[in-house]
């Protein structure tokens, strides 16, 4: 993968089986950015994060508990997790995100 030509991100990254996937795009001191691939029913249980995230759905829809709140996230939109707030992922269906984390 040349990430200094276009890309599809959705084409990126594939769904496996009963899993989630994730795929780093860049890793820099400021932030990175991944891709991840959720399966049906799959998700990542209640976690906090030091940093501001920008969650990007690529395909599908996301269900996202930020601070007890559950918020559907559609294909084409985006929601921010801020830093030391509790989150949760689930996927009511196959979904694919760009999760970007903001360090500085």
């Amino acid at each position: 993968m040349n990430i200094y030509q276009p890309q599809k991100l959705v084409t990126l990254i594939d769904y496996q089986q009963g899993s989630v996937v994730s795929k780093t795009i860049i890793k820099q001191p400021a932030g990175n950015a991944t891709l991840f691939a959720f399966d049906e029913g799959e998700g990542l249980s209640e976690h906090t994060a030091p940093y501001d995230a920008l969650v990007y759905i690529i395909d599908g829809k996301a269900e996202i508990t930020i601070s007890g709140k559950t918020n559907l996230v559609n294909i084409g939109e985006m929601i921010v997790m801020p830093a030391n707030q509790p989150h949760a992922l689930k996927a009511p269906e196959k979904f694919k995100m760009l999760l970007i984390m903001i360090k500085n």
